[in-house]
């Protein structure tokens, strides 16, 4: 697996750099990470989804710590459906990630307490180069028409499934242009029903599992609120 896990880009991209606090919707952010988990873990060939369910198909560690902990949890269970599944790993998993990006330099823990007793927890950014590689990432595969990689769509699939557009930070005329895209990122891969799994960009049976999840994620978090 690589050197940062996709919930762990969902979340940097979520947290304001300089106040070290999450922007927009917690309930979204949770369910992205937990999906998050499971799609590392189908694009690293650890899992599918076969009959309805995630199940197992190699066991062997990926050196990822939370994503190891999932699996061996996934291999020693019955198995679940995606929506069962991102329900379970959603909590807690976010003070899960904060503490590994905190042990390994990239943001920070500011703890601060309020009105004498409550303990109000900040994360700015320490070392801003994972970030920057993320966006970098999605604003290449924003202004052109170039294919993305597995994991860079997978990333602009969750980001229209948690409606976390507004991470991405851009200027009000070119959001209507990046949903767009994102949507057209999302359907080239299979993972929003808009192309044969055969002709997607990304391996058919990672195609399924991200496209499952991200139902789940839609049908969990209701229809949008309208302005």
């Amino acid at each position: 697996m690589t050197s940062i896990a996709l919930a762990e880009e969902l979340l940097l991209l979520a947290y304001d750099d300089q106040t070290g606090k999450a922007t927009g919707s917690r309930i979204g952010l949770d369910l992205g990470m937990a999906a998050a988990v499971l799609v590392d873990l189908a694009l690293a060939g650890r899992i599918a989804y076969v009959n309805g369910n995630i199940v197992v198909t190699d066991a062997t560690p990926t050196g990822e710590p939370i994503a190891d902990l999932v699996l061996a949890k996934a291999a020693g269970d019955s198995p679940h459906t995606p929506a069962q599944w991102v329900q379970r790993l959603r909590h807690r998993l976010r003070e899960r990630v904060l503490e590994d990006l905190v042990s390994r330099g990239v943001i920070r823990d500011v703890d601060e307490t309020q009105l004498g007793a409550i303990h109000v927890h900040r994360y700015p950014t320490t070392d801003p180069a994972c970030e920057a590689e993320i966006r970098k990432r999605l604003a290449e595969a924003l202004i052109t028409d170039a294919i993305p990689d597995e994991r860079t769509a997978a990333l602009a699939t969750l980001l229209v499934a948690t409606r976390m557009e507004p991470a991405l930070r851009l200027p009000p005329e070119e959001q209507a242009r990046a949903h767009e895209r994102l949507e057209e990122i999302a359907n080239g891969a299979g993972f929003a029903g808009g192309a044969n799994l055969e002709d997607s960009i990304v391996r058919p049976s990672v195609a399924l599992v991200v496209a499952t999840l991200s139902r789940a994620i839609t049908a969990a978090l209701g229809a949008p609120k309208t302005p």
